[in-house]
């Protein structure tokens, strides 16, 4: 009797019932759709899509039954590459791939897909088995972070610039202050003086704005209370609208108090009414919108998530033009505008940005062609004990400035140096400026005269020079300079011993601090 041979075939499974297998295919939580492929005796096009695909599309099976299977993919090139792939590929191989399905209402869903064949006994390819996975949340997100990444490189860029133009505004305008008080006695040569000082506070302006979008604006943090803000600025707004629309002011009772700098914060809200009137049409409307919002999971929206908390809200939003989703991604750009040219810097929304994320805050976009537009802030709720900052009282009568100490400046740009240690020595001081720390310190040993007040940058120098000073004078004032941000206090200082003061400088802030902090 014959042994049966090791190399014999094993049995080929049985095929699966029709039912079986269309379960099998409804119980993946992939898309799966099933279409018949042009071929003799049979019509092309959809024959099975299972329930996770409908979900994930939003239509219904009966509905895509017979449909061209090129029809479920926005960009038609999808198909077109299957085609080409299909006239090559051996069998067994899957095309992959990934991009944007047609969905119910005009939604776009995004998904990845691979596309497998199944041929016939002559090897010709009869039916295309496709899987989707959708991925529109994971690339959302990719969405994100790109474009957080971008803001923050752009951000850095902008503050890099704003950092040097600071350095030669200080000279600008400190100069022009200077030569506005030597010719003071004659009209027109001080008007146009004054007209170069005008100009040198506006490119202040612009750099704080980019300094804004860089998050390195000094801020002065305060318990703010929104409806307060809004309703102390109602008639700036209502004027800023002007005859373009009209604006509604939706306050919430108790409100909760939030933390922010007053002052930056009610440029926000101008800046963001100012953007919503250039959007009107037809004499539209503006609604000021605040609310207590508690986020239970995250508010998923085109620029940022929220984290769970409890936040204050304010919401600017109008009935105008809107903007398509491209727009949107380039929102918060400096420069980016789509108004006409001479009619924006480009740098309102960025300065929006930039304030309401060094408050800890969010702001979310929802806008759509026609459809308007809201803007949306979202500020963590304070909860201690502080009273919301009382943000008017009068302006105190600037005191007598001259002096007679000795004081040492050290400042690394030279044309800064020179502009305010003229200043300061023509108001009375004795002054030893200093480029480097080193030669700070050697100008305080060779001097016969105690140093009364040292004017540095803590970060760059400033911290040892001090250090080094106290040991001969205990009681050394200090006037803290930096380039963009207000520097927190030194804790080996006293308090009342120091003052911050941020590029670009004004003449006559910096001779009331220093005269201020002498007197202390």
């Amino acid at each position: 009797m014959k042994k049966k041979s090791r190399s014999a075939k094993a049995k080929a499974p049985a095929a699966l019932p029709a039912a079986l297998l269309a379960s099998a295919l409804q119980a993946q939580g992939d898309g799966v759709v099933v279409s018949a492929l042009p071929a003799k005796g049979q019509k092309a096009g959809i024959i099975f899509a299972n329930e996770s695909f409908c979900t994930m599309s939003g239509r219904a099976a009966a509905g895509l039954a017979g449909l061209p299977h090129a029809a479920l993919h926005a960009d038609r090139t999808d198909w077109e590459k299957f085609e080409r792939w299909l006239r090559t590929a051996p069998p067994g191989k899957v095309l992959a791939g990934e991009g944007y399905l047609v969905g119910r209402e005009g939604a776009t869903p995004y998904a990845s897909w691979t596309f497998g064949v199944i041929r016939n006994t002559r090897r010709r390819p009869t039916h295309l088995v496709a899987t989707y996975r959708d991925t529109t949340e994971k690339r959302r997100l990719q969405e994100a972070l790109v474009h957080a990444q971008r803001l923050d490189a752009v951000g850095r860029l902008a503050g890099g610039v704003a950092h040097d133009f600071n350095n030669l505004l200080s000279v600008i305008n400190g100069y022009c202050e200077m030569l506005a008080a030597q010719v003071s006695d004659r009209p027109h040569a001080l008007r146009e003086v004054n007209e170069i000082h005008r100009a040198g506070m506006q490119a202040a302006a612009l750099t704080r704005q980019l300094l804004a979008f860089g998050r390195r604006q000094p801020m002065d943090a305060r318990v703010i209370d929104l409806n307060r803000l809004v309703s102390d600025n109602a008639e700036i707004m209502s004027r800023l609208v002007g005859s373009a629309g009209k604006l509604e002011l939706d306050l919430a009772e108790n409100l909760g108090r939030t933390r922010a700098d007053p002052t930056q914060f009610q440029q926000v809200i101008l800046n963001l009414v100012i953007n919503a009137r250039d959007a009107l049409r037809d004499k539209g409307c503006i609604t000021i919108t605040t609310a207590n919002r508690e986020i239970a999971a995250g508010l998923n929206r085109r620029v940022t998530d929220v984290p769970p908390g409890r936040y204050v809200s304010i919401a600017v939003s109008d009935n105008g033009t809107g903007m398509d989703a491209e727009t949107q991604k380039h929102l918060f750009e400096p420069f980016f505008t789509t108004k006409p040219e001479g009619k924006g810097t480009g740098l309102g929304l960025a300065l929006v940005y930039g304030v309401v994320q060094q408050s800890a805050g969010y702001i979310t976009v929802r806008s759509a062609l026609l459809a308007g537009s809201t803007f949306e802030i979202l500020l963590p709720e304070f909860t201690g004990s502080e009273e919301p900052a009382d943000l008017g009282g009068p302006v105190s009568p600037l005191p007598a400035t001259r002096g007679h100490e000795t004081l040492l400046l050290l400042e690394e740009d030279d044309v800064v140096r020179k502009m305010v240690a003229g200043m300061l020595t023509a108001d009375g001081y004795r002054v030893l400026a200093a480029k480097t720390p080193t030669e700070a310190l050697k100008l305080f040993r060779a001097h016969a005269r105690p140093v009364q007040l040292l004017i540095a940058n803590p970060r760059q120098g400033g911290s040892t020079v001090a250090r080094s000073l106290l040991e001969a004078k205990k009681d050394l004032r200090m006037l803290c300079t930096s380039n963009h941000e207000t520097l927190p206090p030194l804790s080996w200082l006293k308090k009342e011993h120091q003052a911050s003061m941020v590029k670009p400088y004004a003449l006559s802030e910096i001779l009331l601090t220093v005269r201020t902090l002498l007197d202390a």
